[in-house]
Formats: C-alpha cells, structure tokens, sequence
C-alpha cells in the first residue's frame, strides 16, 4: 500500500509540484481512535504512530459527520484560533502551510481521511480540486479493497472459530482485549524497531486468530475440565503449526495471497507459544529468533488469560498480573515486550473498561 500510495503521489507531482505531502488515517468505530496509516511525502512524515479520538478533533468530526471534503488554503488559521492538537502543530511546524481532507466513505460507510498537503499557502485552486477528487477516491478504493481482502479473511476465519468458541469458556472479550493490548505493546516499541503504523494495525488485525489451529483440536481434549495428560499436551501442542497450514488452505482457497503482510499472521499462529528461553513449541526458537509479532502477542495473551475470570479461576488484578508478567520476562517472555505492556496501565485500563465481559460473554 505504502508502494502505491508512493507512486501515485509521484505522478501527482509531475504537474502539481507544491502538494508535498499525502497520508492516509483509518477510523475505528469501536474506540473512535483515528490512527495515522500509511503516508507518501518529500520529507519524513511529521505524523507517524500517532492517533487522537475523533471527537476530540472538532474540524474532522464535522467532516466526517458531512461526508464533504475540506480546503484549508492557509494553515495559520488553526493558530489564530488556539488549535491545540498535536496534529495540527505537528503539520505546521513541518513547513506545511495548506490542505485538503477527504473523508474516505464507500458504501455509505465512513472509515478515515486522505491528507493532501502543500508547502504553500493557496495552492489548493479549482483545477487542482477537481484532480484531485479523482486521486482520492482512487486511494480510497485501493485502502477499502486491500482492508476488505483482510477482513474477507478474518471473518471467515473468525465465523469459524465462533463456532468453536461457543463451546469454550474461554471467551467473551478476550479476543478484542488481546487484539488492542497487541496494537498497544507494537505502537509503543515501534520506533525502536523501525514499525511502519502498517505493521502496527495489522497487529490488531492479525493478533485474535493466533488460536486458529484449535480448530482441528478434538472436543474431548480442547474442552477438557482439568488438566491434560502428556500425550493431550502434545495433540493440544499441535495447533500451532494446524493454525499456520490452515492460514495457508485459506489463502489459496480465496485468492488473498497478495494481501500485505500476511507473514505476520503466519508468524503469530505458529510462534506464539515459543518461549524466549527456547523452552516453547513447535521449533524451540531463542529470544530474538522469534519473530517479534509472536513475541507481542504471546504478551497480550498471557496477560489477558490472567486478568480474565474462568471457571476454574479468578480474575487476578493488574498489578499481580504485571507482576507475574515480570517474572515470566526474559525466561518465557520478550521483556520489552513485557515493560511497553506495564508502562502503559492507563490504556491498558481503557482497554479493559471498553471491553469488559459480562454475564453472556
């Protein structure tokens, strides 16, 4: 996407040399977080790994509420009024000076915004409007077909495993807590390790099918009261590479080979129970040598199975749980994983009031 995105702001230059910047920011209705996504532009982007409630973002909720789009042909018009938010300084302070936002809606569904900037003021004309609604919606047909080829596999994916799941005790919430503690841990050690936001949201996309495999897991051991006995284990242990071969049945099956970073979701239904020390399964990987999409997730995971309430347990408390997953750091554990977790309780707490179980799962 990025590639694309890249190109078609490359032939946009050729005559309109002055919009210097194009990005694009996804919306999810769940949290009403607007998160940056994928950017072309002459400069680095002043905006990555960032995200604000949309409706905090007075200007774009009016845009979003109307389905039109906006010219701001003089950026300073956001100082004069106080504007506050990070992004508008953040755009401003880059040497950006106009631009115009287009709310990406298909199906009479909204779902983000593409950015143009100019390093001008004014440059934003008629003529230039008119091409670039065509661009727009362009970007917005190649955004919404790329993320419906993923949700297209997601949801058969999860249609089955709802199947199974409906037996499991071990449900209700976890899968989207897990999902968001997943975005959480890879957006706050992203600049570290040089993750695009695409990496990022693909994580939340990816991370609630790690289990896919125990769907080929006989009842009789997958819904077994008590513990399993060794040779249990070891059929329970195989749904880590099941998980990975039927990702790749699906992916023939509907044609999605070319959706992007689809390695991610291998990674994370065969790794995921790999241990830092190399004591886990199916290849005993050590630290580093597993892949680091598996080593966020395998967090998210055990944390959440912690905090959670089962039949055979209690819910423990966050700061027990934190403390465990200390414990657990550096042995089965990635520790950074584990410390961008704990530095951020304050949306790990969102995450939990938003998400919280009830009485029916």
């Amino acid at each position: 996407m990025s590639d694309k995105l890249q190109f078609m702001h490359e032939v946009m230059t050729g005559h309109m040399p002055h919009i210097t910047r194009v990005a694009v920011a996804l919306y999810d209705p769940e949290t009403d977080y607007l998160r940056t996504f994928v950017y072309s532009s002459k400069e680095e982007s002043p905006l990555t790994h960032y995200q604000a409630r949309l409706a905090d973002c007075q200007s774009l909720g009016e845009i979003a509420a109307s389905g039109l789009p906006r010219v701001v042909n003089d950026l300073s018009v956001f100082n004069q009024f106080g504007e506050e938010h990070q992004h508008t300084r953040a755009i401003f302070d880059a040497g950006l000076r106009s631009s115009y936002t287009l709310p990406m809606v298909w199906g009479g569904h909204f779902f983000g915004f593409v950015f143009f900037n100019g390093d001008e003021a004014d440059v934003f004309t008629e003529r230039v409007l008119t091409e670039l609604d065509v661009i727009g919606h362009m970007i917005t047909l190649l955004i919404y077909n790329e993320r419906t080829n993923v949700r297209v596999l997601l949801a058969t994916i999860k249609s089955a495993l709802d199947l199974t799941h409906s037996k499991d005790p071990e449900t209700g919430g976890h899968l989207e807590r897990m999902s968001r503690y997943s975005r959480l841990i890879a957006h706050s050690i992203a600049p570290r390790h040089g993750l695009d936001d695409q990496y990022v949201e693909n994580i939340l996309l990816f991370s609630p099918l790690h289990d896919l495999g125990k769907l080929v897991i006989p009842d009789r051991i997958l819904l077994k009261e008590g513990p399993l006995n060794e040779e249990e284990q070891e059929v329970m242990r195989t749904h880590a590479e099941e998980g990975r071969k039927l990702v790749d049945k699906l992916l023939k099956n509907y044609g999605l080979d070319g959706v992007e970073q689809v390695g991610m979701l291998k990674n994370i239904a065969l790794h995921h129970h790999e241990a830092w020390n190399g004591s886990g399964y199916p290849d005993r990987l050590v630290g580093s040598a597993i892949p680091l999409e598996a080593r966020i997730v395998a967090v998210a995971d055990v944390f959440d199975a912690l905090t959670s309430r089962r039949p055979y347990k209690e819910a423990w408390s966050n700061r027990a749980a934190f403390d465990k997953l200390n414990e657990l750091a550096g042995v089965q554990l990635d520790a950074e994983c584990v410390q961008a977790l704990v530095d951020n309780e304050d949306q790990v707490l969102e995450i939990q009031r938003l998400f919280k179980e009830n009485a029916y799962g």
